[in-house]
């Protein structure tokens, strides 16, 4: 089995920084793409950012350029580090990977998804 583990979350004073965080763990052969999506309560889930497995982001959504997608292969780890944050951020926060197992082919997986709240 293969699980994603997101920490990070929490309350956050607007202008202010937050880094979240999110391990895979289990049955893993390689990790393509991992990438962040966030939904704010009643919105659909967006996409935030996503980062290759060699390390090149892309940035999806208006915030770009506060937020900075990283990864660590030996971790098997994605980081959303998020700066200047501003109350239209608020949502949950969840990863996402394209994980082959060992016995199967690519799928993509979800985090449990952290809650983010910038207060104003």
């Amino acid at each position: 089995q293969v699980q994603l583990v997101e920490s990070g979350g929490g309350l956050v004073q607007a202008g202010g920084s937050l880094n979240v965080s999110c391990v895979a763990s289990g049955n893993i052969f390689h990790i393509n793409d991992m990438r962040w999506y966030r939904q704010a309560p009643g919105r659909q889930r967006e996409l935030v950012a996503t980062i290759t497995s060699g390390g090149t982001p892309t940035y999806e959504f208006s915030g770009q350029g506060r937020f900075t997608i990283s990864r660590d292969n030996v971790e098997n780890a994605v980081y959303l580090m998020m700066n200047s944050l501003k109350p239209e951020d608020t949502g949950v926060y969840y990863c996402n990977a394209d994980v082959r197992a060992w016995n199967s082919a690519y799928m993509g997986y979800w985090g449990q998804g952290t809650q983010v709240t910038v207060s104003s």
